[in-house]
Order: C-alpha cells, then structure tokens, then sequence
C-alpha cells in the first residue's frame, strides 16, 4: 500500500498508526447501501403519512368536512417535514451515534475519523453532510468524486472543510505494528484495560526518554506486568516497552472506537 493510500500519524508517544483510505468503489457501495435505507425509510414515512391523512378525511365525513381537510393538509405537510429530515438528516445521525459510521460504512468495514485520528465529533458530522449537498452536484456525486480522486487523502469537499477522512477498518483479528516488518501481531483485545490504565500507559511512553535508565526499565516492567495480568498474555512474549506500545497502538487505532 502506498502512502498516498493511507494516513498516518505520529502520536506524542512516538507511535506511527496507519489507517488505510477507503477509495471511491468502496464508499460508492456503502453510499447505495445507505441509500436504499433512506428510500425504505422514506417509504414507511410516507405510507404512515398517507393512512393517517386518509384517517383524517374518513373522521371528517363524519364531522366537518373542512376541519378534515385541514388536518390532511398538515399531516401531508408533516410528513414532507420527516422525509426531508430523514432524508439529509441520516447520514449526520447515524455518524454521531454510531462514531463514524452509516449501516453501509459499517457492513462495508468503514468509518468516517478526524486527521488526527481522534473519533469524529457531532460538529464534524454535521458539517461533513451538511456539504453533501454540494458533492452531490451535479449529479451522482459527481463534485464528490472528483474531489476524492484528486485529494491526498481521498476526501470529498465536506471531508475537507470537517477535517475529515473515510478509512477502511481491519476485519481480522490482526494489527499491523509499524516498524515491524510485512507481518501482523495478533489482536491483543487493548479494549479490556480501563481509562485509567491507558492514561498510564500513555503518560509513561510520552515521558520515558526523560527518565533515568534504571528507572525507565523498572517503570516498564511494572506496568508491562499489569497489563499481561489483565490481557492474560504470557510473561515474556515481547520485550516491556515494545508490549505498551502495542497496546496503544491497538487501542488507538481500533479501541476507541469500541
């Protein structure tokens, strides 16, 4: 894979991640998966609109004919209001709710995350789709698939004034170490230790280079024993150091979002 198909950061800790970029074909896919979504939703929205409109004139015959026909108009007019919300509104929702991803990001394996690898938040959500309007233009996404082709990191016009990028998610248990060759280190489930854990692992790998020597290996064997302890991991599988860094390597680039 090429640079120019992934993101990578340098963390503070001094820990390279990579995300791989999801490309055109496979955001098209999630994006006709999310579309049919929308028109069923749609549907179901107008089916209830109709038979509650339908309700309202029957209740009028026996009524008033005029108060019927009012009560029909607004509900026509309520359910146009849902549609549109729904409609514009789902992407933005379901991003927020689920961190990033769509039913069709997460059947196709991606997620929507900020350049600097954090979990998107609500404003970029909303931002990144409030700007779908104009990627769409002027048909079939055509404004979007141009920017995405021509940006560095895949990004459509709202990607680009959210701060966002679409990446694709490992599917296997596996994760690739940086700096560690062509092969993958088996998942070492990061997720399991607490908060409180992680911060102490993280505030450890951003202060050891000032650390004495003898102070930093003992450090690190303290926390390296905890941690095996709580991941259930064998006493001398990797050296001390190297293990902390694969456990916020991992949390950082799948935990969080968990």
């Amino acid at each position: 894979m090429t640079a120019y198909e992934q993101l990578t950061i340098d963390t503070p800790e001094q820990i390279a991640l990579e995300f791989p970029l999801a490309g055109v074909g496979s955001r098209s896919l999630a994006l006709a998966l999310d579309s049919l979504i929308q028109i069923g939703i749609a549907l179901v929205l107008v089916i209830i609109g109709g038979l509650l409109g339908m309700g309202s004139l029957a209740i009028a015959e026996q009524l008033t004919r005029g108060a019927g026909r009012t009560a029909a108009l607004w509900i026509v007019a309520g359910t146009i209001l849902l549609v549109f919300t729904a409609w514009y509104g789902y992407f933005a929702f379901f991003e927020i709710v689920w961190r990033g991803q769509t039913p069709g990001k997460r059947a196709l394996g991606l997620r929507v995350i900020s350049v600097s690898g954090r979990p998107i938040t609500p404003l970029q959500a909303i931002l990144r789709n409030l700007l779908r309007i104009v990627d769409q233009l002027p048909a079939l996404y055509a404004v979007g698939i141009i920017s995405v082709l021509v940006s560095a990191r895949n990004q459509r016009l709202g990607d680009l004034a959210a701060g966002t990028v679409v990446v694709r998610e490992q599917a296997s248990e596996t994760l690739q170490i940086p700096g560690e060759g062509p092969g993958v280190q088996d998942r070492l489930r990061a997720n399991r230790l607490t908060d409180s854990e992680l911060a102490l692992i993280e505030r450890f790998l951003q202060r050891r280079a000032e650390l004495e020597w003898e102070v930093r290996g003992r450090t690190a064997q303290q926390i390296a024993t905890r941690v095996r302890e709580r991941l259930g991991l064998p006493s001398e599988d990797v050296n001390n150091e190297e293990l902390l860094e694969r456990v916020l390597a991992e949390y950082r680039t799948f935990g969080q979002y968990r």
